[in-house]
């Protein structure tokens, strides 16, 4: 029964602890937030192929050092590892604070109060069984990596511009 018990809470601090990390980002860091989300929001297509091509040149240094038999390259791979999962929790509260806004949008309710709705939402998307183990948690996490390397970059989203009038010819 203990081992229940450990598991049950265990899995609840890590629940309350996930927004609250989101949060901290986002309050800290709100400019780089802001860029995650708007790249998360404009082009979410090149965050996740931006996010793929970030984990494959962050998965072939971890599988390498995690298969090397030393084991100070072992850590060095683990490391890696926290560190990467460190850095794509930027696009995470870049999507968070996407489904805040549209939130905010829908209801008249704070953008703090949004913002931790809209993380409390993603993850308990992510922890909605096949569905969200499958196929919301990994496009995600990629998505995250891609909104992450944007921000980090500083490459924000261009703004598209409207050229359907300098097609119509002008009459003299």
């Amino acid at each position: 029964m203990a081992d229940i018990s450990a598991i049950f809470f265990i899995l609840l601090i890590i629940g309350v602890a996930f927004p609250a990390m989101l949060t901290a980002w986002w309050l800290l860091f709100p400019a780089l937030i802001t860029r995650a989300q708007s790249r998360v929001e404009k082009t979410p297509m090149q965050s996740f192929w931006m996010g793929f091509v970030v984990l494959i040149a962050v998965t072939i240094p971890i599988v390498i050092l995690l298969a090397l038999p030393f084991g100070p390259a072992k850590f060095f791979g683990w490391v890696l590892i926290a560190v990467a999962l460190a850095l794509s929790s930027i696009g995470c509260a870049g999507i968070a604070a996407h489904l805040g806004k549209r939130l905010t949008n829908q209801s008249n309710i704070s953008a703090l109060s949004g913002f931790v709705r809209g993380s409390v939402i993603l993850e308990l998307a992510t922890f909605f069984p096949i569905i969200g183990w499958l196929f919301i948690w990994p496009l995600m996490l990629i998505m995250a990596f891609g909104a992450t390397g944007f921000a980090l970059l500083n490459w924000i989203p261009r703004e598209k511009t409207i050229r359907a009038l300098e097609s119509i010819p002008t009459q003299a």
